[in-house]
């Protein structure tokens, strides 16, 4: 992506509208409208060949006759000229078009994919970015830019709205105007030709007149950088998201290109987004996410002076999937002495409906005293004498000197015109007009700071033993796709997924009555049987499945009756065989089930879940996108009700959580290595004080020739990349990508900088990181940065950190910056240049155009070593700081970096 072509798009010094037109309907003659109504200071140019002046304003014959290269070009022309439009402006400098084409929609869609991709030939000699086609254009009311087909404008704000919906973007510009509601940018997508959902949130997370990011999303087509841009805006900015469709789902599943709900949903939770359910809840919890400080639980204390009002509140908040606060010995003395002996301690506070103002703000003292409650709803009731304006103006006094977060509700106001939610909104109180409105924005809240920890959780690590063997999996996958066959037997799906690790029952593949004999002679008793048929996935559903099988003779009429059954239900099914299988009963088992999935849009997922017939009447499963780690798991699992079963309930005692985190680990290593996997079922599989037993399991292959070796959202570590070196004083090293399970051993390396290595590395003076500052360095994005570290055995034979080097690429791969630093105690044995010449082979070999760094004038040291290996090096005088600069990809005459 170009960062100047996005300037041009969103902020413009000039305006060309290509296919200007007077017709008051045509789209030409709307855009000029738009434009010239606004306060855009710019030159506003139409080219149209035809006509001398529109309104008033000169128009051009041609791109070529313009006066002035303008920044930004609206194409307003017919579809077929599109293309030579865009080859015309490219030539003339344009950095950014909107291509708003009439007649574009009632093209067959053979004939917009053609129209497309001409479109991104015609573009990609000059690099001009493309906004559309078809789409409402867009508006960024702070420079009073509107080039869109909108009736009407918008008010400045600092809330982005991306749409890829064009009946929707003219829908929110009329709730906004009713509502008062301001934007920084208002943008259609379109048919996202060219930019897309990654491009406009890497802009709009760093454009400092946007404080959050709002979008309304049908689909996503590019789910790797889509993830990659939404995490790195997330942690920076609020983002929101609507997203059509949760119920539509349920009734008409969707089709072979399109992503199911939950997953998206899983999406973006896990991006650590906010996803809300319609677009008045969008714009409140936008409004909520900045006003309010951020929660340190989800416990929710409410105080009223209207008990019934309190606890309809209390139920609405539990019915959402929050939480009362706990009232303990601590609060009971802060409160009784306000509030008398006979105070409700139910996480409501009833101070009575004649409650003054001053009790209100001594109660709301008290209660954000009490270490249980992370944050108090206030609700009050109108009532003769008590003024609501002086009882505000209390609560906000009080709220401004907290560090904890309230809420407010005043009920029987007008929500635009009373003056006690105008005192609390300019206090920076969130203030709503009902009480569900505020415990809505109150779990909308809580929910908000789970995804954001879930996205700056450091995992724990996995178990050194687990050492996957792909490679031997692989080869059981790629005989069975050569064989002609798209499902393993049971037997070869648990091979494959014992070279994971995965624990399951011994099982025998046999094709006949005595070779089931046999095989339950050897495996000993009991047994279950279980018949194979292509025909018939699900054996179990037709009587397929005799348990507890004692002796040869009963497996002989175990067998003959799971096939009379089988076909007596499925008449043609092609009996093959049968399983033979030793029973796995745990005691105090717990049956779940586990299974692995490939969505279409966002790749392997996983799903865990109750198991056994229970689990179709109970629906109780949640999923996770791979990669997987302990903390992941730990939160998939959280997230369904059987989790309370595996805790231990009932005198039962708990299961091994650990070993099921792990086997989850497991089945996600092992989706998103096998490229071929399609689909992995373990059922049942059970969850005991001894571990995980798989009891059944099945590998559904994909039937495509070439699967997509890149199918994950997330790009997972890549193991690929690491390497050993040997040092100067002949210490081996272990180099390798940075994984979030190092942020302990990276405390560890920083108690080991000086000072002044420190300041050489931050440019200031740092004494400590907190978890959040540590995990922006151990939890990267592997699309868009890297980090190397450097490892090796230190005393005890821990494996201990000695250096580290990172590079972070800008979205369009045409640059990366890095910063390298050492061990204080481990330096001039090689190893800064070690790290240099591994950041340095790897962004090469990314394809980036060119690395760079800067370093304070007098750390020598660095600017010797970037001088050794190629770098140009200008110093600032200045600015007290030098320029460090690489090209790494070969130019026209031979120039090029380190090889």
């Amino acid at each position: 992506m170009s960062a100047r072509s996005l300037d041009a798009l969103f902020r413009p010094n000039s305006v060309a509208v290509v296919g200007a037109s007077a017709d008051p309907a045509h789209v030409g003659a709307v855009v000029m409208r738009n434009l010239l109504g606004g306060k855009f200071l710019g030159p506003v140019m139409p080219v149209a060949p035809d006509l001398a002046e529109i309104d008033g304003v000169t128009c051009y014959r041609s791109v070529e006759t313009l006066p002035l290269t303008p920044d930004l070009a609206v194409i307003c022309t017919g579809p077929e000229s599109v293309p030579e439009t865009l080859r015309e402006l490219g030539r003339r400098g344009v950095g950014a078009a909107v291509a708003l084409p009439p007649g574009y929609a009632k093209l067959e869609p053979a004939a917009k994919r053609d129209l497309q991709q001409r479109m991104i030939e015609a573009a990609a000699p000059s690099g001009i970015r493309i906004l559309g086609p078809s789409g409402m254009g867009l508006l960024v009311p702070g420079i009073g830019l509107n080039c869109s087909l909108a009736n009407r404008d918008a008010r400045p704000g600092r809330m982005a709205f991306i749409s890829q919906s064009a009946s929707l973007f003219t829908a929110v510009l009329d709730w906004a105007h009713t509502k008062g509601v301001g934007f920084s940018h208002i943008l259609s997508l379109g048919d996202r030709v060219d930019l897309k959902y990654a491009d406009i949130l890497d802009y709009m997370a760093s454009d400092p007149n946007t404080r959050s990011i709002l979008l309304y999303v049908e689909s996503v087509t590019d789910a790797r950088s889509f993830m990659s841009a939404s995490r790195a805006a997330a942690r920076n900015k609020p983002l929101l998201v609507v997203k059509p469709g949760r119920k539509l789902w349920t009734l008409f599943p969707p089709g072979p290109d399109e992503g199911r709900d939950e997953v998206y949903d899983e999406a973006f939770r896990r991006a650590g987004m906010l996803r809300v359910g319609e677009i008045d809840t969008l714009f409140d919890a936008a409004e909520t996410l900045a006003r309010a400080r951020p929660l340190s639980g989800d416990h929710l204390s409410i105080l009223t002076n209207g008990g019934s009002v309190g606890v309809m509140a209390a139920d609405a908040l539990l019915d959402g999937g929050g939480r009362l606060a706990p009232f303990d010995a601590e609060a009971d003395a802060a409160l009784s002495p306000l509030l008398g002996p006979n105070w409700s301690r139910k996480g409501v506070v009833d101070m009575g409906v004649d409650a003054a103002p001053s009790l209100y703000a001594d109660a709301l003292r008290a209660l954000l005293r009490i270490p249980g409650g992370s944050a108090v709803l206030v609700v009050h009731v109108p009532f003769p004498g008590v003024s609501p304006e002086a009882t505000a103006k209390a609560v906000a006094e009080v709220a401004a000197k907290t560090s904890r977060t309230v809420l407010a509700c005043f009920m029987g106001y007008d929500p635009a015109g009373g003056d006690a939610l105008k005192i609390l909104n300019n206090a920076g109180v969130p203030a709503y007009a009902t009480p569900d409105q505020a415990v809505s924005a109150f779990v909308q809240l809580a929910r908000y700071r789970k995804n954001q920890e879930l996205l700056m959780e450091m995992p724990a690590s996995l178990p050194e033993a687990f050492a996957p063997d792909p490679e031997a999996a692989r080869a059981v996958v790629e005989r069975a796709f050569a064989e002609g066959r798209l499902t393993l037997t049971d037997p070869e799906a648990k091979e494959v997924l014992g070279y994971y690790g995965v624990r399951a029952v011994a099982s025998q593949l046999t094709e006949d009555i005595d070779d089931a004999v046999a095989a339950a002679d050897a495996l000993g008793y009991p047994v279950a049987v279980k018949i194979v048929s292509p025909d018939i996935p699900k054996p179990f559903d037709v009587g397929g499945i005799v348990l507890d099988v004692t002796g040869p003779e009963a497996v002989r009429e175990a067998a003959q009756a799971a096939r009379r059954r089988a076909l007596e239900h499925v008449p043609q099914a092609r009996i093959e065989g049968y399983v033979i299988q030793e029973m796995g009963r745990r005691t105090a088992a717990h049956e779940v089930t586990i299974q692995a999935r490939v969505d279409a849009v966002f790749g392997p997922y996983v799903v865990f879940g109750q198991g056994g017939l229970a689990a179709r009447v109970t629906r109780d499963k949640a999923v996770a996108l791979t990669p997987l780690n302990m903390s992941l798991a730990k939160d998939l699992v959280g997230r369904t009700r059987v989790s309370a079963a595996l805790a231990g309930v009932g005198g039962q005692p708990p299961a091994d959580l650990g070993a099921l985190y792990l086997t989850l680990n497991q089945i996600s290593q092992c989706v998103a290595d096998l490229e071929r996997v399609a689909a992995i079922d373990l059922n049942p599989v059970l969850a005991h004080q001894g571990g995980v037993t798989v009891i059944g399991a099945a590998i559904r292959l994909s039937p495509e020739e070439n699967p997509n070796p890149h199918r994950l959202a997330i790009r997972p570590y890549p193991r690929e990349l690491e390497e050993k070196a040997v040092l100067r004083n002949g210490r081996e090293v272990l180099l390798r990508p940075i994984r979030p399970e190092d942020e302990p051993a990276h405390f560890e390396f920083f108690k080991h900088l000086s000072p002044e290595d420190l300041r050489y590395r931050f440019f200031g003076v740092v004494t400590t990181l907190s978890h959040a500052e540590m995990a922006k360095l151990t939890q990267i994005d592997y699309e868009r940065e890297m980090a190397f570290i450097a490892t090796a055995p230190g005393q005890g034979g821990k494996p201990e950190t000695l250096g580290v080097v990172r590079a972070s690429t800008r979205p369009d791969n045409a640059t990366a910056e890095f910063a390298v630093i050492v061990r204080s105690d481990q330096k001039g044995a090689g190893l800064g240049r070690t790290l240099m010449e591994k950041i340095i082979r790897y962004c090469r070999g990314r394809g980036t155009k060119e690395i760079t760094g800067q370093a304070l004038m007098e750390n020598g040291g660095m600017q010797g070593l970037a001088e050794k290996l190629g770098f140009s090096v200008v110093r600032n005088y200045d600015d007290e700081v030098v320029e460090m600069r690489l090209p790494l990809q070969e130019t026209a005459d031979g120039e090029g970096g380190l090889p």
